[in-house]
């Protein structure tokens, strides 16, 4: 079970009205009254975890805080993840992941593809990510909307001839299963170097895995990053992801984000997939990202 750590900053915090809205839908909720630049109580802090557990997606509305300030609070879910494609960090501060489509002096500023096919963060490492938090610097006046799938219902709803052929099997993750094919249709994939491609070595994890703290069991496989379940003639093995794939992302189980300024979207990489749903090439589009490190799942 995750180990959350106390605010250094209990004493000088005070409590907060904050008010926890669920969204109309399967999954998320939007958290009112809430302001990040202020000393988090140790109480309030419970309430956001465990509104987080329940709702697997949090919205903070108008979050004017400083990128120092999302690295601190990030850091009380648990330690930080930092992205393979180091050079996309923020400046000043690694844990940050620059997610933007900008060009500046010929070059991105940041990684402008991401969440382009559905996936669950890290889910390529030993110990996947936690969750994730994504903080609005810049948006489009049009699209750059995020989709979440809840994969606790995902699972939940699975046909049970498909629930028969996956329980207890495990599957392969790799960065690298869809690196080249962004790679030909952008400039934010650099070509990797030995080092980085030896961070993103393949791992084996249970294509249904259990929440480490709520006990629940969600599927815990992605058409970005899941290439093949392990002893599975390779015929087999792709029609049956294809079948897991469609039906993981069913319109029921999804919500859709529309951005407003300031949001800061905090979403658990145990229960949810999420997708960019893309933005139009003529618009500038910036966020700031942190990866909270997980346990290994089982």
């Amino acid at each position: 079970m995750t180990i959350l750590s106390p605010t250094h900053d209990a004493a000088e915090a005070v409590e907060q009205h904050i008010v926890i809205r669920p969204f109309d839908g399967p999954l998320g909720a939007e958290v009112i009254g809430l302001d990040l630049s202020l000393p988090l109580s140790d109480a309030d802090f419970a309430r956001i975890h465990r509104a987080h557990l329940d709702h697997h997606v949090l919205v903070f509305r108008e979050q004017r805080i400083t990128p120092a300030q999302q690295v601190a609070f990030s850091k009380r879910f648990g330690p930080l993840q930092i992205h393979v494609l180091h050079q996309f960090g923020l400046a000043g501060y690694p844990e940050v992941l620059v997610v933007s489509n900008i060009i500046e002096n010929g070059k991105p500023i940041g990684l402008g593809d991401a969440g382009h096919f559905w996936h669950s963060d890290l889910s390529y490492k030993e110990k996947p990510s936690l969750g994730s938090m994504l903080h609005a610097q810049e948006l489009p006046s049009t699209g750059g909307d995020t989709l979440f799938a809840n994969q606790h219902r995902a699972w939940e709803t699975l046909p049970a001839h498909l629930k028969n052929a996956v329980e207890g099997r495990f599957a392969e993750h790799t960065y690298l299963a869809k690196y080249a094919e962004l790679q030909k249709r952008s400039p934010w994939r650099p070509n990797l170097t030995p080092e980085q491609i030896a961070q993103v070595k393949p791992v084996v994890h249970p294509i249904v895995r259990t929440h480490p703290e709520t006990g629940r069991q969600a599927l815990f496989v992605s058409e970005h990053f899941t290439t093949r379940i392990v002893d599975m003639p390779e015929d087999e093995s792709r029609a049956l992801l294809d079948e897991i794939f469609a039906h993981s992302v069913r319109p029921e189980f999804v919500y859709r984000h529309v951005w407003r300024d300031h949001d800061m979207v905090f979403w658990d990489n145990r229960s949810v997939m999420h997708l960019a749903a893309g933005t139009p090439d003529d618009q500038r589009r910036k966020l700031y990202r942190t990866t909270i490190e997980g346990d290994a799942p089982f």
